[in-house]
């Protein structure tokens, strides 16, 4: 599968944006999706991972609240809509997949096998 992520930007602190990732090339609804991030100088971080079904969501205690992540096995995308946005989500987002990954290993992030190419989210305060 071939994933391809948008939607990056400047954004003031407490603004909000919204990415999107586009999957080609396989059976969409077969993958366990993730939204990563990484900042310079820190480990990569999953933020955001939502099931096959997109029945089960799962998230990182940093976003909880603020980032919504959800998907259209139609149009083969997920998104990530992001809220009250602070400095510190100032990162490189990742989408990833994944067709081993089943419900309750969604945050096991080594598991990821497939990665787009990021989009750049900056927050300035």
């Amino acid at each position: 599968v071939q994933l391809q992520a948008s939607g990056g930007g400047l954004v003031q602190a407490g603004g909000s944006l919204r990415l999107s990732c586009k999957a080609s090339g396989r059976t969409f609804n077969n993958y366990a999706m993730g939204w990563f991030r990484q900042a310079p100088g820190k480990e990569r971080e999953l933020v955001a991972a939502i099931s096959r079904s997109g029945l089960q969501t799962k998230y990182a205690d940093s976003v909880k609240g603020r980032f919504t992540i959800s998907r259209d096995n139609a149009r083969f995308t997920i998104d990530l809509r992001m809220s009250s946005l602070k400095s510190e989500d100032t990162a490189v987002y990742y989408c990833a997949a994944d067709e081993q990954i089943r419900a309750p290993r969604l945050f096991h992030s080594d598991e990821y096998e497939y990665w787009g190419q990021g989009t750049q989210v900056t927050v300035s305060s």
